[in-house]
């Protein structure tokens, strides 16, 4: 399988609007697990969430990426947070436009932030912590070359319920695939 033509870089203030069309045109796949992704998401929403995280980096407490394809399209987002900095892990989430579905993209990106995570940062471990109903993003983990750790209960809380969720992980030295390994890439 060819690798999908897409990168990883943060956020600008000029992503507002595709963001809000992004999220808008994902509600029906993307709502079920990120309750942020809803169906009156706004433009202010937006605008925040970049605004916030952009402040976040710089503070080095999240690292957030705009998903983008090689026409510049923007394609979903990603990102490295609730990082402990004791214990040296973090947690890689990610989403992808659902007219980008089912091309790789998910999985590319789970490999290209794991680079970023482990070439970047003193973190040892990523985590990807996926709904046990959430089949779509366990499969991009696993492809992605994510360790699937075991179901941990009640781990997640989705729409105010507790829902268990399948533990992913991906280590520092271990390798995510040898394909990533070779490619090189921006930040």
């Amino acid at each position: 399988m060819s690798v999908p033509a897409c990168s990883l870089r943060p956020y600008e203030p000029g992503d507002a609007e595709a963001l809000f069309e992004a999220a808008r045109e994902s509600v029906a796949e993307v709502f079920p697990w990120l309750a942020w992704c809803h169906a009156q998401y706004s433009m202010a929403e937006a605008v925040e969430w970049i605004r916030s995280r952009r402040q976040l980096a710089a503070e080095g407490q999240e690292y957030n990426f705009a998903i983008v394809g090689d026409d510049g399209r923007f394609l979903g987002g990603c990102g490295l947070n609730q990082i402990n900095r004791i214990q040296k892990f973090g947690n890689l989430g990610y989403w992808v436009r659902s007219s980008t579905t089912g091309r790789g993209v998910a999985t590319e990106t789970v490999r290209q932030a794991a680079d970023f995570a482990f070439q970047n940062t003193d973190l040892v471990r990523l985590e990807i912590v996926c709904a046990v109903g959430n089949e779509r993003s366990q499969r991009v983990a696993a492809r992605a070359g994510a360790v699937r750790e075991g179901v941990l209960r009640h781990r997640l809380m989705i729409h105010g319920q507790p829902v268990d969720a399948v533990m992913f992980s991906l280590v520092r030295g271990a390798s995510v695939s040898n394909e990533a390994q070779t490619r090189s890439r921006s930040y």
